[in-house]
This record gives C-alpha cells, structure tokens and sequence, in this order.
C-alpha cells in the first residue's frame, strides 16, 4: 500500500513481505490449525484462544494497534485511489491537500474524511456485532482478491505483453481457487455480505455518472468548437479592442476555438493583447517530468499575439499552485518565441499550428529569470479619491511597463484589487511580487526581443483567467434513464463538487465565467 504513496520503495516492500509477513501469517494460520485439530469446540474464538494465558493481553494491545495501523493505511489509500480517480475524470472534483512539501504521494482529502468517518460509525452502530462486519470484511476481502487477479490478467496481457497462454494459465491457477473463495461468502450476504456490494454499487454508479456527463459534455464542446479560418478573419484585433494583459482561457480543446471565446468576441467591447488557450490533460501514465510537460504553439500570424498551450500531466502529478503555473507558462511561451525564430530563419514565420515541446526548468528559462521583486516595488498613494496604487519599477522593463499597469485599470478595480492582496493568503500575495526581466542578450532577430518586451509587460500589467461553466442537459425526447443520470444525478454532482477555478487555485479577483447550456 506505501509503495504507491511515495514512501517506501518496490523493493523494500517485497523484502518485507517475504523475509518477515509471509513467514509469520504462515506460522499463525499453522498454529491455529494445530490448535483447532485439538479444540474443535473453539472455532469461533480460536485466535485468541490459541494464545497462552500469560500472553494474552499483550497480544490483545497487540492486535488493537495493528488493526489501527491498518486502517490508517487503507485510509490514506483511499485518499490516493480518489486523487488519481479525479485526475482521470472518473470522480467528481474534491479538495486536494498536499501534507508534505518532500513527499509527494501524501495528501488528505477532507471530504473522504468525513465520509469515512460516517460510514464507519453508521456501520458500527447499525450492525453491532463482530459476526456481520466480519462477514461483511470476508465478502469486500475475496471480492477484492478477484478483482485484483482479473486486473493483473489485463496488464500481463496489455502492459507487459505477455502470451496470452500465460495469461490463461494465471488465470486458471490463482482465479479458480479465488471463485471458490468467493462462491464461499455468498452464504454470508444476507448476514452483513450486502454491505460492500451496496457501497461498491453506489460509488460505482458516482464513478459512471460523473464520467459520463463529462464525456458527453466534452463531445458537444468539440462539436460546437469554432474554426481556425473564422477567428483569423476577423484580423489582429479579432474585431475588438485588445488591453494591455494577457488572457488565460482554460479549454478541454486540444485543437480549434471554444464556442466561450465566441461570446466575447459578441459581447465584449475588448480582450486582452496576449492570449492563450490553455488545455491541461491527464496522461494514462503516472508522472510527466516537468520538461516534458509544456507544449505551445502558436495560432495565425504573429499580430495575432494568440498561442496554445497543452499541459500535461500524469495521473500522480500534483498541479503547481497558480504562482508556479502562471509563471511556468509566461516563460514557457518565452523560450517557444526564441526557438522559432531560430528554426525559421525568419521573424514573420507564423509557423502551421504546430506545437513544440518547451523544456524549460521550473524556476528559470534560458531567456528569462525570475526574480523577487518585494524589495523593488514601491508604494505610493495614487489618485484624487483617496485610492493606493501600487507601481513597480525593475530593471530590464520598458518605462511603460509600469504606466499600463496603473492607467489600465480604473480607480475602483485598483482599489478592490488593493483590498484583495491585503486580504488574500500569503501564497497569493507573494505572487504579485513576482517579476520577469529579460536577459541582456544578443538576439538573433530584433523582432523577437519586441515580441519579448510586449510578453513581459503584458504579464505585469494583469492576467486574467477565463473559465467556461458549461451545463449540459438531457433533451426532451431523451429516455428516462439518461434524464435521470444527466439532470438528476450529474447536475447535482456538478452543483456540490468543487468549482473548476477553486479547483486550479484561480484567484477569484482574475477570474471570469462564461456559461454555456448544452442540450445533449
């Protein structure tokens, strides 16, 4: 169980399997069994009525502390199977915390906490007797043994590529005898078995549901998706007017424009200079390295000023907070500019859609660092009414960078910005402090420090963050059972789950919904 969290490894888990829990688990069942050939009468009890009388409560503190020990382990477990089952998109998004800063794999989820807890109180009080949780131990127990062997088939066969005689003869060996233990404990469902088949059936079913709605929602997004060839003709300035910022539109589109953009476009007078299309995707393998994980391209010509990025991650990656994340990005997108230039030999080259693996590091990039900037910014009161502005001045950046940063706002967005960092958690507070500075280089193509220039100041004069909240619905010819999995159960996960931007770690003063209704 440990190995998959991080803190042991594969190969000392075998070890003490087989050099110390093996010998004795074998030791204890031999022991009972001698017992048993001897005191029939105490089959019920036989564990502790095996045991010699001077030993007896030292084994019974024994076996309270290693019943203790195991279910903390089958907790934090649970805590590990729920984040990589939210990572697929297979249960509904909950709060993740991270409880080490070295250790990787340790997280608690309040919410399974809570719910653990109730289940095992409602259990404990609605049965109690040790007979019906026993039996109902036994059937989660073999049940779960022939899971585990009908999976383990599937990874002989897919994964390691084993024949398929190999796989038949595992599964004729170690199946058969695990049936036999299953057919067993079906004597026991009416007598506490039922309790696991229900649970298994209800998360089972929230797996499904959740799942299913967020694939058909996914499908219409594509469908509705909007062309490459009419965004691009409306020109450079898309038909609005473009403000100093760059703007972060999260989309589940690997390729093609979501119908969301559309409505600003219709709706809204301006957008931001910069913008990126931002698609995080989970990997059916456990870890991306951090160089491996940003992929960006650009879209239409270089007026444009529009790129997309892909991020993947592995299903037992832990997503940076939304400091490491937008930072990553900004010079992500650096390092994409200089390395097409220097691949197209031209600084027009707009390059096909395209996208390139950016291995930049996690702190620095070859064009642009990162840098502390709390020593440097300076505050100082700012307009007639009373209101504080704050204006950063730092070596590298264009004079402007710091005019577009206090006249593109108003003096009532600058104020409640002003009371959000007083009010917002450090790690948020400490990200407005972070700068980028562009590195005294001899670039290839004048045209790319520009374009460099124009990143950076539009990364210190605001990031937005744009978020499409879509509801999809069952149509009215649709059967009764997809109404009731869509508009029943599906919309009421959606409503107690947590919301997407709490999800990434948005701050809530950057953040813009666009909803969308989607009939399915």
């Amino acid at each position: 169980m440990f190995a998959d969290l991080g803190q042991f490894t594969a190969t000392s888990m075998r070890v003490a399997f087989f050099v110390v829990t093996y010998p004795c688990l074998i030791l204890q069942y031999m022991g009972q069994a001698a017992f048993l050939s001897k005191n029939f009468s105490s089959v019920d009890t036989s564990f502790y009525a095996s045991v010699p009388e001077p030993l007896f409560w030292p084994v019974f503190v024994l076996a309270i502390s290693i019943g203790i020990v195991a279910s903390q382990a089958a907790i934090s477990k649970t805590f590990s199977i729920v984040q990589q089952c939210q990572s697929l998109g297979c249960f509904p998004r909950v709060k993740i915390v991270h409880t080490s800063r070295w250790i990787q794999g340790k997280i608690y989820i309040p919410e399974i906490n809570w719910i653990l807890m109730i289940l095992i109180l409602a259990v404990t009080l609605g049965f109690r007797d040790t007979t019906l949780l026993g039996n109902a131990y036994g059937m989660a127990y073999t049940s779960m043994t022939l899971v585990t062997t009908l999976l383990m088939a599937l990874a002989m066969t897919l994964v390691w590529h084993k024949s398929l005689m190999h796989t038949l003869l595992f599964l004729l060996f170690f199946g058969s005898m695990e049936i036999i233990f299953l057919s067993s404990s079906y004597m026991r469902i009416r007598k506490g078995g039922w309790l696991p088949i229900m649970l298994s059936s209800v998360f089972l079913g929230v797996m499904y549901v959740w799942h299913y709605g967020g694939r058909r929602k996914y499908l219409t997004e594509v469908q509705n998706r909007i062309s490459m060839k009419r965004i691009l003709s409306l020109g450079p300035s898309l038909g609005i007017i473009r403000t100093p910022g760059i703007g972060i539109i999260y989309t589940e589109l690997a390729s093609g424009i979501p119908a969301t953009f559309s409505h600003f476009l219709t709706n809204l007078p301006c957008f931001y200079q910069v913008i990126v299309f931002v698609c995080i995707k989970t990997i059916h393998v456990p870890h991306i390295s951090h160089k491996e994980r940003y992929l960006i391209g650009r879209i239409g010509h270089k007026s444009y000023q529009m790129y997309r990025c892909i991020i993947r991650y592995g299903y037992k990656d832990v997503h940076k907070s939304n400091e490491d994340f937008e930072n990553s990005l900004v010079m992500s997108i650096a390092e994409f500019i200089e390395l097409e230039s220097e691949g197209s030999g031209t600084p027009d080259w707009s390059g096909d859609g395209r996208l390139a693996v950016v291995r930049t590091s996690e702190k620095t990039g070859m064009r642009m660092v990162m840098s502390e900037a709390a020593n440097m910014a300076e505050r100082h009161g700012g307009d007639d009414d009373g209101s504080s502005s704050s204006i950063s001045n730092w070596a590298g950046l264009a004079p402007a960078a710091a005019a577009i940063r206090s006249s593109s706002k108003s003096a009532t967005l600058r104020r409640l910005q002003a009371l959000y960092e007083q009010e917002a958690p450090a790690h948020q507070s400490r990200r407005s402090q972070m700068r980028c500075e562009l590195l005294d280089k001899n670039y290839k193509h004048p045209r790319v420090k520009e374009e460099l220039m124009e990143l950076m100041e539009a990364k210190h004069a605001e990031v937005g963050y744009v978020i499409g909240h879509s509801y999809i619905k069952a149509r009215r010819n649709s059967s009764f059972l997809k109404k009731l999995a869509v508009d029943v159960a599906y919309s009421m996960l959606r409503r107690n789950c947590r919301a997407p931007g709490v999800a990434l770690n948005i701050p809530h003063i950057s953040l813009i919904m666009a909803g969308t209704n989607y009939y399915i």
